[in-house]
């Protein structure tokens, strides 16, 4: 068995065709056993994502042993083919938008996940009660979202298949809130240009206004605000405090 990366408190090991995520303390029996349930769960709607094998106790924590998926992320060929950029944006909001064309009705509401987590961010009464009901005032949708889409969580195998990994977020709700979620991820990770590439991209083949993304950025913005990350911090509050963006 061999440990090939290591990180937010995960250790991921290879053991010839199967990727064992083991989790440290960090991490309740709840949480590591809702990750799995949602890997199981996405398996039987149609998307091509690594299948289940097993979860157990080990004696560094709670384990996760899913198929691995020989390849490369969509993060590193981006990095290593910048000429393509633009035709592995394409394909990343063309896979986004077959996620959000599914069902799976037993999948946590998203809307529900966003109240809980406006609750326990530490913004002051008011704003907290602001969010709130920006999230009760949305319109009800019950789509597949994948709940942390970025590129490093897309695998193109050497035949030029794409696999989606990590379905520990995923909810079922409004299309344009996992659109903000992607949004931010590229832009706390200092790649505004591609956040601004990606939103244009998704808001025209999904023919969703951009408003619309632009709504859910203060409320995904509290929920990411939950991790406690410092570096994090300023930018955060810049989009939880402006609800109504130009």
């Amino acid at each position: 068995m061999e440990l090939i990366k290591e990180r937010d408190n995960k250790k991921f090991y290879r053991d010839g065709d199967k990727l064992i995520k083991v989790f440290d303390d960090s991490f309740s029996k709840a949480e590591v056993l809702n990750d799995a349930l949602n890997n199981a769960r996405v398996e039987e709607i149609g998307l091509k994502i690594p299948k289940l094998l097993d979860v157990k106790k080990t004696d560094e924590g709670w384990a996760i042993t899913r198929e691995y998926i020989e390849g490369k992320s969509l993060s590193e060929l981006m990095k290593e083919n910048p000429a393509k950029e633009d035709e592995y944006m394409e394909k990343f909001v063309d896979l986004q938008l077959e996620i959000h064309s599914k069902k799976c009705p037993l999948l946590s509401r998203l809307k529900d996940k966003m109240q809980t987590k406006i609750s326990a961010s530490k913004y002051d009464a008011t704003l907290r009660y602001d969010l709130h009901n920006r999230v009760a005032g949305m319109k009800k949708h019950t789509k597949v979202l994948h709940g942390d889409y970025c590129p490093s969580n897309i695998i193109v195998t050497p035949d030029g298949e794409y696999y989606i990994v990590d379905w520990a977020h995923a909810t079922q709700g409004n299309a344009s809130a996992d659109a903000a979620r992607t949004y931010l991820t590229f832009t706390l990770r200092g790649e505004k240009d591609l956040a601004e590439k990606y939103l244009n991209l998704f808001c025209k083949k999904a023919d969703i206004p951009k408003q619309l993304v632009q709504q859910w950025m203060p409320i995904v913005a509290c929920s990411q605000s939950t991790k406690n990350v410092p570096e994090e911090q300023d930018l955060l509050d810049s989009w939880v405090n402006v609800f109504d963006f130009q």
